[in-house]
C-alpha cells in the first residue's frame, strides 16, 4: 500500500473559487427537523443534484456548507440561511433550481446570491417571529404583552445539557406586538358559515441575537412570568426574516447590497 508523503494532504480537493448563499424555508412537517437532520439533508442534496461543492481537506472530506442562526426544532422559519463554496464558477440561480429540486418538500430553497463580503454572519443581528397563541383572549395576550414591554428586564430559566442559565428576555426583545384580533365567530359571521376554531392572537417578536440565543420559547415564557399567560395548545412560532435591524426597526436583507457601515459609539 502506497504511503502519504509526510506533509501531504491525505485527500487534496479543488480549491473554492466561488461563495454562493442561499435562503431557504423550513415548512409544514419538516419544522421538527433538527439543525443536523437539515445539514444531512443539504449534504445528500448537494450530492443528487450535482453542484460542484467544494471539500474539506483531510481522511474525511465533507461539502463546505457554513449555517448561520439555524431555527430551533420545531419552529418553521422562511429565512434559513446557508452558505456555500464551489469549484466552479456557477450562475447562483441555477444552484437555487437544482437544490430546490433535490431536497424534499418542506425544505424549499427561495433565493440564491453571490457571497460578498461582509460575512453572512455579519449581515445579522436580528430575526422577526410571527407567534400564533390559540385558546387565549385576545385581551389577555394584549395585557400580557404591554406589561413585558413595561418591563426593563424579563428573565427567564432555561435548562441545558451543561446546566441551567439565566436568560433576559427583554433585553433582546426590539419590538413585540400583537396584530388586531378578529374572533373566529367573527369572521364565520362575515363568511356566513358557522365558527371552526378558537380566537388565534397574533405576535409578532424582532429579537435581537443575544448569548445564548432567545427563542421563541423564551418569549412566551417571559409572558408566563410577567402575567401568567399560559396557552392550552402549542403555540405556532414561524420566523419570517433575518437581518441588521435598522433604526427604523426593519430588518436588512442579507443577500441584498452589503450594508452601510455603522457609525459607533464614542469609546467602542
Amino acid at each position: 500500500m502506497a504511503r502519504v508523503k509526510a506533509g501531504a494532504a491525505a485527500n487534496p480537493a479543488p480549491p473554492t473559487v466561488q461563495r454562493v448563499r442561499l435562503r431557504f424555508a423550513k415548512r409544514g412537517r419538516l419544522r421538527f427537523l433538527s439543525h443536523r437532520d437539515v445539514a444531512r439533508s443539504f449534504e445528500r442534496a448537494v450530492r443528487r443534484a450535482g453542484v460542484p461543492v467544494s471539500h474539506s481537506h483531510g481522511f474525511s472530506p465533507h461539502p463546505r456548507l457554513s449555517w448561520v442562526g439555524a431555527a430551533p426544532t420545531g419552529a418553521a422559519s422562511e429565512a434559513e440561511y446557508v452558505e456555500m463554496g464551489l469549484t466552479r464558477e456557477v450562475d447562483p440561480e441555477l444552484v437555487r433550481d437544482a437544490m430546490d429540486r433535490a431536497l424534499p418538500d418542506g425544505l424549499d430553497v427561495l433565493e440564491a446570491a453571490v457571497a460578498e463580503p461582509p460575512a453572512l454572519a455579519d449581515r445579522i443581528d436580528a430575526g422577526r417571529w410571527r407567534l400564533e397563541i390559540r385558546g387565549v383572549p385576545g385581551a389577555d395576550v394584549e395585557k400580557a404583552v404591554a406589561e413585558l414591554m413595561a418591563r426593563d428586564s424579563v428573565t427567564v430559566i432555561r435548562v441545558t445539557p451543561s446546566g441551567r442559565k439565566e436568560i433576559d428576555v427583554r433585553a433582546a426583545l426590539a419590538a413585540l406586538t400583537v396584530e388586531p384580533q378578529v374572533s373566529a365567530d367573527a369572521a364565520a359571521a362575515a363568511a356566513g358559515s358557522p365558527a371552526q376554531a378558537p380566537d388565534c392572537a397574533i405576535l409578532t417578536a424582532v429579537v435581537r441575537q443575544t448569548t445564548p440565543t432567545v427563542r421563541p420559547d423564551d418569549v412566551l415564557g417571559a409572558l408566563a412570568v410577567v402575567a401568567d399567560l399560559a396557552p392550552p395548545v402549542p403555540v405556532t412560532a414561524t420566523r419570517l426574516a433575518q437581518g441588521l435591524l435598522d433604526d427604523g426597526g426593519d430588518l436588512v436583507d442579507p443577500l441584498g447590497a452589503a450594508p452601510a457601515t455603522r457609525d459607533r459609539p464614542a469609546g467602542s
